[in-house]
């Protein structure tokens, strides 16, 4: 199994999301590229977020997003030569 372009833009869309804070959401305009749109919407559909057009971190968002800022950590890390 590999990540879909869907799937990546989904990824990076949650990565623009504060888990420092509950009360902090994000909004896509209308206006964005279409791929994040529908990623936003695919997010809601999920039930990752609480509206189509972002909105705040459902409880699984915020879970999703710790993975998915953790599995960029880990990804990101300089190879070690052993």
């Amino acid at each position: 199994m590999r990540y879909s372009n869907q799937l990546l833009s989904e990824l990076n869309l949650l990565l623009h999301y504060n888990t420092s804070s509950t009360m902090e959401g994000i909004k896509v305009h209308h206006t964005a590229d279409e791929s994040v749109i529908q990623a936003t919407r695919r997010l809601h559909d999920k039930g990752l977020v609480t509206q189509v057009d972002g909105g705040y971190l459902t409880t699984l968002g915020r879970e999703a997003v710790e993975h998915a800022q953790a599995l960029l950590l880990i990804l990101e890390k300089p190879v070690v030569q052993t």
